[in-house]
């Protein structure tokens, strides 16, 4: 069997990390004990480019035990866990990655996918999506389609169908409810917190927290920073979205202005360049730069570089640029991923939540592909609440119900 890893005799160490995370996933459980008879993916070849950690390894394991060929690799270099690997390696998912792997063997990990001939791709940021379409378009045809988890992989994907390349349909699982209200919100709040934490040791009580972009994961990073204490500040481009951050309490400026007052920065706006050299110079001494958008191209690390005189490793997933003038930057995991490169990423029974609708979307692909065209697709509302109901009724939650009634005065417009 194929695979490319770091070490296969670390299986035992991932194998606790996989039944530990499992105990936690009750959605993922109840679809694959609802699916588990059926086998739906029967001869399918899932390729899987995804952090690749304990909570993926879930997903992975139940889409072979519902008949899957998988192979998977990570999405980025700084989350793959080693262990992790090894424990699917031992059952026999073709697995390419390593923790700190270069961009070369990034590359080269993806192509591996793709000779893996797939007919059904999930994808973290549209990297695996975007290589086929641009190095392997004879793969395309063979392509029942793919699903997209992420804000950054998804304008890529919309951008491609715009330019009329899209060659495939692809679930935009981002823009399911159960996914963005609870994984962009409650997982990276937590997460961000946790990879900050763990990193640094600092207090964030008292802190000055700028948060640059207020989406679903702005909103989430803002809200716990202000619950454990922080001086919230938030940066927009939007106008919506900056009168929110003002209507929820925090102050809402420019990043110039920012620049010059925060202890920490967060950018999570999925564009790049988002902190730059004008912004390093006002910056105060000590402050400590984070990103948890997709991609590290939020924070301009070239400009960072060229503006020091020295560039320290002071901790695990901290260096420190000594500016000319004495003043210290830290740059928290290489201006990558905070919370999965410092930490575990979002919360377990957070991402249940989101593998669920991963694994929901790849049945809906497996199922329905002739009639979806090449377009991104939003998954049916029934689905996006089967869910939800699930993980309601896991928590031993009933919902209400109408009666005749009220859902016939719900329909009607008559007084």
């Amino acid at each position: 069997m194929e695979y490319n890893i770091a070490d296969p005799s670390l299986a035992n160490s991932g194998y606790r990390k996989i039944e530990w995370a499992y105990n936690y996933m009750p959605v993922l459980g109840s679809l694959k004990n609802i699916h588990g008879r059926e086998m739906p993916f029967a001869g399918e070849r899932i390729a899987a480019c995804l952090h690749l950690e304990a909570k993926t390894a879930c997903l992975l394991l139940i889409f072979k035990e519902l008949g899957a060929h998988v192979a998977a690799a990570g999405s980025n270099p700084l989350s793959t866990q080693d262990d992790v690997c090894a424990a699917l390696v031992d059952r026999d998912i073709h697995v390419f990655s390593k923790r700190g792997m270069t961009s070369a063997e990034y590359s080269e990990n993806l192509d591996h996918l793709v000779k893996f001939d797939p007919t059904i791709v999930i994808d973290d940021g549209a990297d695996l999506i975007a290589l086929i379409h641009e190095k392997y378009p004879e793969c395309i045809s063979r392509i029942k389609g793919a699903c997209e988890e992420t804000t950054s992989g998804i304008k890529r994907l919309k951008a491609m169908s715009s330019d009329g390349v899209l060659g495939f349909p692809v679930v935009a699982v981002n823009d399911a409810k159960s996914k963005y209200l609870f994984d962009n919100r409650y997982g990276t709040g937590q997460s961000v917190m946790d990879g900050i934490m763990r990193s640094t040791n600092v207090l964030m009580a008292g802190k000055n927290l700028v948060v640059i972009g207020y989406g679903w994961c702005g909103r989430g990073v803002a809200m716990r920073a202000a619950a454990m204490g922080s001086h919230v500040m938030v940066v927009e481009v939007d106008p919506h979205r900056a009168f929110e951050a003002l209507m929820d309490g925090y102050e809402v400026m420019s990043m110039s202005e920012a620049a010059g007052k925060g202890d920490i920065f967060l950018t999570l706006t999925g564009n790049t360049n988002v902190i730059r050299k004008e912004h390093f110079e006002k910056m105060r001494d000590g402050v400590l730069l984070g990103n948890a958008g997709h991609f590290d191209v939020e924070i301009n690390k070239t400009h960072l570089r060229d503006l020091a005189s020295e560039a320290l490793s002071v901790r695990d997933n901290i260096e420190c640029y000594i500016m000319e003038d004495g003043r210290k930057l830290n740059l928290l995991s290489d201006g990558r991923l905070v919370n999965l490169a410092a930490g575990d990423g979002h919360p377990i029974e957070i991402m249940d939540l989101s593998f669920g609708i991963q694994l929901l979307s790849a049945l809906y692909i497996a199922k329905n592909h002739l009639s979806l065209g090449q377009d991104v697709l939003t998954l049916p509302d029934d689905l996006d609440r089967q869910i939800m109901k699930i993980k309601l009724s896991s928590m031993g939650i009933e919902l209400d119900t109408m009666t005749p009634e009220q859902e016939e005065y719900m329909k009607a417009w008559k007084e």
